[in-house]
């Protein structure tokens, strides 16, 4: 009980998690109405975002801010991995490279620009490792390059081309996930210092109790996997609900998936903003993208060469390769200075807001 009040006391929220049992059992009680599961699932995730975001800050307040970012855009990323591959068995090829996109422009525009909101409206310029940013930049430049070329392919309408799509698929997967295992060992070792940020906070800041290792960590592991079955009903439950609403394929995966996959990222990194934590809150956003595109898009493209219908490749809709693209851009160049304002999250919201109506104007 002593930990449970400890829990509750640091995240107000918390009272919100009447809604997972219950999301539960209207997935498994009434399946027909998708929309009421979809809502009730929507629910239950903001009290389990919060729960995650105060764990991760406290491990970070031992660790250091980037690379409680780190763990933090890992343990929401290993929700959208569970929800692909389980897409992915169930041959929907299509909504998982959509949601792949989306997930990268969400954390670039629409996660990024709500921290520099929310921490900008507070503090008149905020300031963060512009060496961490550029290197967290230049692997997503990386990454959007890589899915470029055999979406550029496959766009040629060429069938030797669109075949050979596969084994560069495959090959550059594993080039990418051999960069990604570098970045763990430059982020986490060599040049470790690098994305730590102030460890002594802004005088008057205040980061309550601090928790036992063994409880943080605990508590950052139900709840992630709470946040994995949660998201599971979602995505479940949203495909249906979109279908009567006369929602696409693309838009559901770019917007809707998207969005609430990244429900936990959002959450924190704005909390975290609003204290002047930048480090880790570029960290969550920026970090959650490259982790999608280096990590968790190589490891679905191997993965369905086994248990997939058919196999995944880089090759994405020229849709999805333009926003991609264009967030990347966007991105690199209001962050490159290592300082923010209200005015730049502004900018970044309505990027996203302008990609996001685009992708709901085009036909289904």
């Amino acid at each position: 009980m002593k930990i449970l009040r400890a829990v509750m006391a640091e995240a107000p929220l918390a009272w919100l998690l009447f809604a997972v049992p219950i999301a539960g059992w209207l997935h498994h009680a009434r399946p027909h109405d998708a929309l009421l599961v979809f809502l009730m699932a929507c629910l239950a995730i903001v009290p389990l975002a919060g729960l995650l975001g105060v764990a991760t800050e406290k491990l970070a307040a031992r660790l250091g801010e980037g690379i409680g970012g780190f763990l933090n855009a890992s343990l929401g990323n290993a929700a959208e991995l569970i929800i692909a591959v389980m897409a992915l068995r169930a041959g929907m090829v299509d909504l998982v490279k959509a949601s792949l996109a989306g997930s990268i422009i969400t954390n670039l525009l629409l996660v990024l620009g709500a921290a520099f909101l929310a921490g900008g409206l507070k503090y008149k310029v905020q300031s963060f490792a512009s060496i961490g940013v550029r290197t967290q930049i230049g692997m997503m430049a990386l990454a959007a390059i890589a899915i470029l070329v055999p979406s550029v392919f496959v766009m040629s309408g060429k069938g030797d081309l669109v075949a050979r799509s596969i084994g560069f698929s495959v090959i550059v997967s594993v080039l990418l996930l051999a960069v990604y295992l570098l970045s763990l060992v430059f982020v986490l070792g060599s040049h470790a210092h690098l994305f730590r940020g102030e460890q002594a906070h802004q005088k008057g800041e205040q980061h309550g109790t601090p928790w036992p290792i063994s409880m943080t960590v605990g508590v950052m592991a139900v709840v992630t996997l709470l946040i994995v079955w949660m998201s599971e009903i979602l995505v479940g439950s949203v495909e249906h609900a979109s279908a009567t609403l006369g929602l696409s394929n693309l838009f559901v995966g770019v917007v809707v998936v998207a969005v609430v996959g990244n429900a936990a990222e959002h959450s924190t990194a704005v909390m975290v903003a609003r204290r002047n934590r930048m480090e880790m809150a570029v960290g969550i956003a920026i970090g959650s993208s490259t982790q999608i595109a280096l990590f968790v898009a190589p490891i679905l493209v191997l993965l369905s060469l086994v248990m997939a219908p058919a196999p995944l490749t880089l090759a994405f809709t020229g849709v999805e390769v333009f926003l991609v693209l264009a967030a990347t851009f966007v991105a690199s160049i209001l962050v490159v200075e290592g300082k923010s304002t209200w005015f730049t999250g502004v900018q970044l919201i309505a990027m996203y807001l302008v990609m996001a109506i685009t992708v709901f104007a085009l036909p289904v």
